[in-house]
């Protein structure tokens, strides 16, 4: 039996938490327990004998492209349970997601690992390329940045606050969609989240020796992004950007290449992601 929209659904809910930490090691139960599992992420799933067996969730995505709002469909947390396999269950599940939403969407697309790269194309997906902005940088201010750490519900409240009202900005940025940033956020970036005072703006970022990479930029206003970068003070000198930023002068772009990971597209709303140079925002991966 197929069933979708179940995440408040406990028993359905605790087998596909089972299923995922078995596939993937992830538990989705706290980010539902916080209150931040929403309509946007919906499992279709095939059940057995009361268990998840198999599983496409679908991640409503709405995204600013150039200041117009795309609707895009990301596929994620593909599994199956192993006696499970090689029986058509994935494939009955995406011709279910395609009779759904294949006409009401700008865009399908998701990110497969090695194994399944000639399943997806058989559904219409092709493969493409994403590209990303990094530059070397060199300062000789100290840091003035912040860290917030994201270890308890007051911070989480003003940060979630602060998503929602924020000024869209990049060039292909994920609007809509706080609770998805939450997931990360209440799980893997509680020590990732900063805050620059001088901008009031909220940075969700990972630093590695020198090198900093900024998923994205929560503010009121549109920031200066070299000032927010500057504020993370004179040991940076490598920047990379989780996000297409609306003025690519100065950057290098480069394709993304990301080991056992292939994106797929499909869809008229995608016809010019390749030319245009766009990367998916870090944080809306799903």
């Amino acid at each position: 039996m197929l069933v979708k929209n179940y995440h408040n659904n406990d028993a359905l809910r605790l087998s596909f938490n089972k299923l995922a930490r078995k596939i993937f090691g992830l538990d989705f139960e706290d980010w539902y327990q916080n209150g931040y599992w929403g309509d946007n992420y919906n499992p279709y799933s095939i059940v057995d004998d009361g268990k998840i067996v198999a599983n496409v969730s679908v991640n409503l995505m709405d995204i600013l492209w150039d200041g117009c709002k795309k609707h895009f469909i990301q596929l994620g947390t593909v599994m199956t349970e192993k006696n499970y396999r090689n029986r058509g269950l994935i494939r009955q599940i995406m011709e279910e997601v395609e009779k759904d939403y294949g006409n009401s969407a700008d865009g399908m697309y998701l990110f497969a690992n090695d194994s399944v790269i000639d399943f997806y194309p058989k559904f219409g997906y092709r493969k493409a390329a994403e590209y990303q902005c990094s530059k070397n940088v060199s300062f000789t201010n100290d840091r003035s940045i912040i860290q917030i750490p994201m270890n308890n519900k007051k911070e989480w409240i003003v940060l979630e606050e602060r998503i929602r009202h924020s000024a869209p900005f990049g060039n292909f940025d994920m609007t809509d969609n706080s609770n998805l940033i939450m997931f990360y956020v209440t799980k893997f970036m509680q020590e990732n989240v900063y805050y620059d005072k001088q901008q009031d703006a909220y940075v969700i970022a990972e630093i590695e020796y020198n090198k900093l990479l900024i998923h994205n930029i929560f503010s009121m206003q549109k920031v200066n992004l070299d000032k927010v970068i500057q504020s993370f003070g004179k040991e940076i000198k490598h920047v990379a950007l989780g996000f297409t930023p609306d003025n690519k002068s100065g950057y290098t772009i480069s394709e993304v290449r990301e080991e056992d990971t292939t994106l797929f597209i499909k869809g008229d709303g995608f016809a010019d992601f390749e030319f245009s140079e766009l990367m998916f925002p870090t944080l809306s991966h799903a």
